[in-house]
Parts: C-alpha cells; sequence; structure tokens
C-alpha cells in the first residue's frame, strides 16, 4: 500500500500550470528559476517542483521517460510475475512431495 501524498494533486497541478506559465512569460527563464520562484509561493520545495514539472513534460509526451500510467502497469505486472513465481515454486514443492508419496524409491 503507498503512503498517502504530502501534497493534494489540484496543488501539483496548480504549480505545474504556474511553472509552464512563467516560462511562457519570460522567454529565457530556466526550469531551475521557474520552480525557484513558483515553489516558495505555492509552499512547495523547488527540487519537488522540478520533478513534478519533469513528470508532467513526460505524461505530455514533450520529453522521453516512463509515463505515470506506464510506471503502474509495470508495477502492477511485477507484482503479478512475483506471485506466479511464488505460486510455482508451491507447486513445484506439492508435485515433489506427492511423487515420494507415490513411489519412495525415487531419489527425490
Amino acid at each position: 500500500m503507498p503512503a498517502p501524498r504530502k501534497y493534494p494533486q489540484e496543488l501539483r497541478d496548480r504549480a505545474v500550470r504556474l511553472v509552464g506559465e512563467a516560462r511562457q512569460q519570460e522567454a529565457g527563464l530556466s526550469l531551475n528559476a521557474a520552480c525557484k520562484r513558483i515553489g516558495p509561493r505555492v509552499g512547495v520545495n523547488a527540487d519537488t517542483l522540478r520533478t513534478w514539472v519533469a513528470q508532467a513534460d513526460i505524461d505530455a509526451g514533450k520529453r522521453p521517460g516512463t509515463t505515470t500510467g506506464d510506471a503502474a502497469t509495470i508495477r502492477q505486472l511485477e507484482a503479478e510475475v512475483r506471485e506466479l513465481k511464488r505460486a510455482n515454486e508451491i507447486l513445484l514443492a506439492a508435485s515433489s512431495f506427492f511423487a515420494r508419496e507415490l513411489d519412495p524409491r525415487l531419489p527425490w
């Protein structure tokens, strides 16, 4: 179960939008400078805000990387693989146990 988020999604969306607007208004404004300017105004650390903006750009297709939806799918599939491997180990142990029960002369 994931930890609860410290910041609500509305705040995240608003902060990312404000950074985008600031960068549009000032053409030479870097992402770092925009985050340092907007972060304290909305009560968010500049590094955290920079991470949110980068992920928003990835989700929008502006930057290469793993989108939020893809990351969730990957986590779900990895959990499914872990469960299937666990079930496989259990079935393998059970089959060798029952094989020994049927024929005690077998070496396993």
